[in-house]
């Protein structure tokens, strides 16, 4: 058996979700010099940038998590404020892009499954994607690691969907089918200008927890049922956000998965799987 048939094996034996709330714990604690010196060996092993940190003193970070959430400095991502244009959410890499056929995305070569079964479940949360487009974007550990709205939107539903815990880094995607469709989850369905947006926050082994700015924490504690929140999309309660705007943050990294609908944007030609990516720039163009 070689390295990476191991590598994924041991993926399927760990138990992930008691792993990975451990690490959360580790990574919210407040251990002074010690938590210094693993933001510092952490920076090292990944070769982190801090000069574009806002704060790029390892020592102002007073836990892990708040290393790793870390904000920029303004106006390190500038945003590409063109109506016409749909911007990159994350800094990352594009795992795969394309179209929604029959109602399947593509996971690897090799390997597409069900959108409806990663939005939740729902057929009518599903149908307005259908034939549309789909991207996900990777984030690594040295990347950083808010989420930011690709175009304004206001927030009509979000939805909880408990599952497993794998990583979610290229070799895992190439061998574990359904990886996306079946590891724990929190979906963002938008209403915009171009018509619903779902944003799909991934989360993966060792990902401490995934938090919505308007909801704060999601997970954990995980559940083992599907839960969904319906949102106001007029009125003083209603949840809007501006092209730009953080809608939300991995502890740890993971996946974000776009999907909009029909006959709406089409990604410019640049844009292919392996191709980095940074939060405000240019991601695909709208249909005029």
């Amino acid at each position: 058996m070689n390295l990476d048939k191991i590598k994924i094996a041991l993926q399927y034996a760990l138990p992930k979700h008691a792993v990975s709330r451990l690490v959360g714990k580790l990574a919210a604690a407040q251990a002074g010099a010690l938590t210094t010196q693993l933001i510092k060996l952490f920076i090292k092993q990944y070769k982190i940038d801090m000069t574009e940190a806002l704060h790029e003193d390892p020592a102002h970070y007073k836990t892990f998590n708040e290393f790793f959430t870390r904000p920029l400095k303004p106006g390190i991502r500038p945003l590409a404020t063109e109506e016409h244009i749909i911007a990159h959410p994350v800094d990352g890499a594009i795992s795969q892009l394309g179209d929604v056929v029959d109602g399947q995305i593509i996971q690897a070569k090799g390997h597409d499954y069900s959108l409806q079964t990663l939005l939740g479940g729902n057929e009518q949360d599903v149908a307005p994607f259908l034939g549309g487009k789909f991207a996900t974007i990777y984030l690594a550990p040295k990347d950083y690691h808010r989420i930011h709205m690709p175009v304004d939107g206001v927030l009509k539903k979000m939805i909880y969907v408990p599952g497993d815990l794998f990583s979610v880094n290229p070799l895992t995607a190439q061998n574990v089918p359904n990886l996306f469709a079946r590891n724990e989850r929190v979906v963002a369905i938008f209403d915009t200008d171009i018509g619903p947006l779902s944003m799909v926050l991934v989360g993966a082994t060792i990902v401490a927890s995934i938090e919505t700015v308007w909801a704060g924490t999601v997970t954990p504690p995980a559940g083992k049922d599907v839960f969904s929140w319906d949102y106001p999309t007029e009125g003083p309660q209603a949840i809007k956000l501006k092209k730009g705007d953080e809608m939300g943050r991995f502890k740890l990294g993971s996946t974000v998965i776009l999907s909009w609908g029909a006959d709406t944007a089409e990604f410019l030609a640049d844009q292919q799987p392996e191709t980095v990516t940074r939060m405000g720039t240019p991601f695909a163009t709208i249909n005029q």
